[in-house]
């Protein structure tokens, strides 16, 4: 029987827990506000992991490349702490990225709303037309 999850979604799926925990409670910076790992993809050859991060009461996109930035800068730190935290030979570079799904998923949702209620406004001005045909 095949193994549902292979060794880099295991090790992705750890360091996404263990990375949350250490954002919450090691890292004190301001301009981060407060940070939430949406995923982590790991490299097959296990040499990179690619973090995907959101940020609350961060706003515009100058914040948020700022406190991107400010993840690339203590990515040493925090690869030093994942390395105490799990037991592994080797803990991946860890390369940091904005997880704009959320952004994407409000916009879209949005714009299906609006849509909505383009039809039915459209939709109710034909069946009125044709009522007012019938009187």
């Amino acid at each position: 029987m095949p193994r549902e999850f292979n060794r880099t979604q295991r090790i992705a799926d750890q360091m996404q827990r263990e990375l949350a925990r250490i954002l919450q409670l090691e890292m004190k910076d301001p301009r981060l506000g407060m940070v939430t790992v949406s995923s982590v993809t790991v490299s097959g050859d296990i040499a990179f992991a690619d973090v995907y991060v959101t940020f609350l009461g961060v706003d515009g996109q100058k914040a948020i490349d700022d406190a991107v930035d400010v993840l690339r800068q203590a990515s040493g730190f925090l690869r030093s702490m994942l390395a105490k935290r799990m037991r592994m030979r080797f803990v991946p570079t860890l390369r940091f990225h904005y997880d704009e799904t959320i952004e994407r998923g409000s916009y879209i949702s949005s714009l299906i709303d609006r849509a909505i209620a383009h039809d039915s406004k459209k939709q109710k001005n034909s069946t009125e037309e044709v009522f007012d045909e019938k009187t």
